[in-house]
């Protein structure tokens, strides 16, 4: 395992104070409000140097975040995965497929495959590239998604 993958991850959007079903526009007027707020041009020089180095640390952290959230293409990226740890989080993988072994929908371009419970797993065409976990529509089980090397 890499070391940034044992780090803990980030969450981009509390840092902003945020919700991830804000649209980019909502989030880039937290991050500019953050960002004045935090600027270190912005501190008065009275203040103790220890309240400096925190405002300069939240700054850097807030333009970290709208680098991966005011970019659609990144955000994308981001919320697939979360949305990937919460599954991981939820429980253990019931089983494993390979996109081959799904159903091809042509009306909404997506794979699915019918749950054991009588519910589906389903997956976007795109998603399919990214994810590695699909939950069912029903049920709390998982399938993990395998990729041919």
């Amino acid at each position: 395992m890499m070391a940034s993958e044992q780090m803990p991850r980030k969450d981009w959007y509390s840092i902003l104070g945020a919700d991830p079903s804000e649209n980019v526009s909502d989030l880039r007027q937290k991050y500019q409000k953050l960002v004045l707020k935090y600027h270190p041009d912005k501190q008065n020089t009275d203040v103790p140097a220890g309240t400096v180095e925190e405002c300069l640390q939240k700054f850097i952290e807030v333009d970290q975040a709208w680098k991966v959230l005011g970019n659609e293409e990144t955000k994308t990226e981001y919320d697939l995965q979360r949305c990937e740890d919460d599954l991981r989080n939820m429980g253990p993988v019931d089983a494993q497929v390979y996109l081959e072994e799904m159903s091809w929908n042509e009306d909404d371009h997506s794979f699915s495959l019918s749950c054991r419970c009588g519910g589906k797993y389903c997956v976007s065409k795109d998603e399919a590239e990214q994810v590695n976990l699909i939950s069912c529509d029903t049920c709390s089980l998982i399938v993990e998604l395998l990729h041919h090397s």
